[in-house]
């Protein structure tokens, strides 16, 4: 009898009932109890056990990093080095059998390391904190995002009566008016995403093509972060910068705090109403795109497209569903941070692709940044 061939196209299906299978094994608690004994099965059994307790404990896990932030105690430890809880707690405002707590909580998450003689230290992950104001903000910011959280079903059903916390902290998100909005209704969020787009603008602009181009546009593009930081890396480049009016005097007046007032332009208006200005022959989106549902999100790249010259590229950046490795950043933690502030979602990269070409665009190029969980960026030419 001739061996019979397995085509390409069966193996998806046969590993998916083998997924199956393994899966309702594990959902049967006889044989959980016995994986947990079993010696070849002990190493897997314990490492989901581990993994299912840290999604029940994340929250806790999130409060303990909030309050060593909001302590500066790891700004403490590296300033003094290695103390004891009974030499911190004074420090740090607590009584000592409460800094032992908070000391044990944050060694076992990595944020400071155990010491000879009951010290504690600065630890790997709590050394990542240092210096880095747009992490601490976002630290800080999440306080609003888990009030929004507290019933998540009622969210996902549009149930919440009134206005979410991150829905006040964005007013734009929805408004039919953003552009209306005054100086003090837009200082909150811009100036948080002052703080964190520093990092951000780094990793994009290692992989950005800046010396191809004479003038850059970063369209919604805050308080100019990451124009100024493109100014540092590309001196001959010409920068404009599309936002709100209330967020594009703040963009002026960091550009004249850096000297760049005869080169970068911050204009006003809103890109989905306004036309955008002309000249730049390379269009940013960073961190932006996400921030909109499918409709408005095309109507901006169609913006885009309008607004570019022949040879000019689109340079999108941010966050991504479907990241190999930073899975749950895309469509867990993203998915319901959009939810809350009210409008967009996470998208994959062949998701984005299909905008792309509704809009008018060649299919694009992904390129690879350091840290994809943070950012990744895909370029973009217009189609012939």
């Amino acid at each position: 009898m001739a061996a019979r061939v397995i085509a390409p196209s069966m193996l998806p299906g046969a590993l998916d009932r083998l997924r199956d299978l393994r899966e309702g094994l594990v959902a049967n608690p006889r044989f959980r109890r016995w994986a947990a004994r079993f010696p070849l099965t002990r190493p897997v059994a314990r490492r989901r056990t581990r993994a299912l307790f840290d999604l029940c404990a994340g929250f806790v896990y999130s409060q303990v990093l909030l309050a060593c932030v909001r302590l500066r105690l790891c700004e403490l430890l590296r300033a003094e080095g290695p103390m004891d809880a009974a030499a911190l707690a004074p420090r740090l405002g607590l009584g000592e059998a409460a800094a032992q707590r908070l000391l044990g909580a944050a060694a076992s998450l990595g944020l400071v390391a155990r010491r000879r003689g009951g010290r504690f230290a600065l630890g790997s992950l709590g050394a990542a904190l240092i210096d880095n104001a747009g992490l601490v903000a976002m630290v800080e910011h999440h306080a609003a995002l888990y009030a929004d959280l507290s019933d998540p079903v009622a969210l996902l059903r549009g149930e919440r009566h009134g206005a979410t916390d991150l829905a006040r902290l964005w007013p734009y998100a929805g408004r039919e008016r953003p552009d209306a909005l005054d100086a003090e209704a837009v200082a909150a969020y811009s100036t948080l995403m002052a703080a964190s787009q520093a990092m951000i603008a780094e990793e994009v602009l290692d992989v950005a093509p800046l010396r191809a181009h004479r003038c850059l546009l970063d369209l919604g593009g805050g308080e100019g972060v990451f124009l100024a930081a493109a100014a540092a890396r590309a001196p001959h480049l010409r920068l404009l910068l599309f936002d709100l009016p209330a967020v594009a005097a703040r963009a002026r007046a960091r550009f004249a705090r850096a000297g760049l007032e005869g080169r970068a332009s911050a204009i006003g208006g809103d890109f989905l109403r306004d036309p955008l200005p002309g000249g730049a022959d390379l269009i940013s989106l960073v961190r932006v795109l996400h921030d909109h549902d499918d409709a408005a999100a095309l109507a901006i790249l169609r913006a885009v497209r309008r607004a570019l010259p022949p040879g000019g590229r689109l340079l999108l950046a941010e966050p991504m569903a479907g990241t190999p490795e930073a899975e749950p950043a895309g469509e867990a933690y993203f998915g319901f941070y959009l939810l809350a502030m009210g409008q967009g979602r996470p998208r994959r990269p062949e998701e984005i692709d299909g905008l792309l070409r509704a809009a008018g665009f060649a299919p694009p190029r992904l390129l690879h940044t350091g840290t994809p969980l943070l950012v990744r960026v895909m370029l973009a030419r217009l189609a012939t």
